[in-house]
């Protein structure tokens, strides 16, 4: 049975001795899974965050690290907050700028 809960949907569900659960049918929909299907499961200090994978999984163990670290940091809202307004509205102005890119990079670029 599903009920509410502060962060959404929450249910219970029963491990088995092989140590599986049934994802309930709400969580499935969400996510968009199906029976064959893959999920991600992430251990978060004492909870679980279950996602579906992107389709194309990042090649950079780096950036893959910086994803996450980022993702859970948006998740728990303590690190990462909203863009000062003054900063924000300069952004948005800057995008009906004009932009060149088709220039080539003159001298030595270092990444």
């Amino acid at each position: 049975m599903s009920r509410p809960s502060k962060s959404g949907t929450s249910e219970m569900a029963t491990i088995t001795s092989t140590g599986q659960i049934t994802l309930p049918t709400a969580f499935r929909a969400a996510l968009g899974v199906d029976c064959g299907s893959q999920v991600a499961l992430e251990l978060d200090g004492a909870q679980v965050i279950l996602t579906r994978p992107s389709a194309e999984p990042e090649s950079d163990p780096a950036i893959a690290q910086f994803l996450r670290l980022l993702e859970a940091d948006i998740r728990s809202g303590t690190r990462v907050t909203e863009l000062p307004t003054e900063l924000a509205e300069s952004m948005l102005s800057a995008l009906a700028l004009p932009t060149e890119n088709t220039l080539d990079i003159e001298g030595e670029v270092s990444i």
